[in-house]
């Protein structure tokens, strides 16, 4: 098993589609769009449109990870981005990553990019673990990762410094099994854990 395969994922709001070199442009609008800067960290180097161009154009050459571009399915405007990276083969385990830009916000298209990719990340690859940090103010995406399974495991206390002041880190995780259970809707009820009527109208659970 490895990452060669780019695959195009599609849901009700989003479609998951492999990189190429044409998205750079609009990828470097996103990378620096004010709240994707405040809450990603620091990038290893210098970030220019032509490092961009570079890197989007050879994602879908590496075996090792998969970045997916998140469009929107009514007009093929790049939204963001999801990554599975950081893979660890004898262990099934790699480290899950995603950005979103302005108008991919407030429409779902986060939950339903991240339920895509980590689905297709246990169904189709077969791993066993994929895990997260995130920053402990960026609540829109833990509640996106929690919504979507992900369990909080830990916190890393003031990691680094952001404006002057130090912040948490929030690990997270989701296991196969616990996703072959809720497949990224852990809130909703199992067919038979519904509650119904009584006899004498209290609630009882369908078994």
């Amino acid at each position: 098993m490895d990452f060669s395969v780019k695959p195009v994922l599609t849901g009700d709001r989003t479609v998951l589609r492999p990189f190429t070199e044409a998205d750079a442009e609009r990828m470097w609008d996103l990378v620096n769009d004010p709240e994707v800067t405040h809450f990603t960290g620091s990038p290893p180097g210098e970030l220019t449109p032509r490092v961009l161009r570079d890197w989007y154009g050879s994602r879908s050459a590496q075996p090792d990870r998969l970045d997916l571009a998140v469009t929107d399915p009514a007009d093929g405007e790049v939204l963001g981005e999801v990554v599975l990276h950081a893979w660890v083969p004898e262990d099934r385990t790699c480290t899950f990553r995603t950005l979103i830009g302005a108008r991919g916000r407030g429409r779902g298209i986060g939950t339903e990019a991240t339920r895509l990719i980590v689905g297709h990340a246990f169904e189709a690859l077969g791993l066993h673990r994929v895990q997260l940090d995130a920053y402990a103010h960026n609540h829109r995406a833990l509640r996106v990762y929690e919504k979507v399974g992900f369990v909080r495991e830990g916190v890393r206390r003031e990691v680094e410094q952001r404006d002057g002041v130090w912040v948490d880190e929030v690990l997270m995780a989701v296991l196969d099994h616990e996703w072959a259970v809720h497949r990224g809707h852990p809130d909703t009820p199992r067919r038979r854990d519904v509650p119904r009527p009584g006899p004498s109208g209290a609630a009882v659970t369908a078994r």
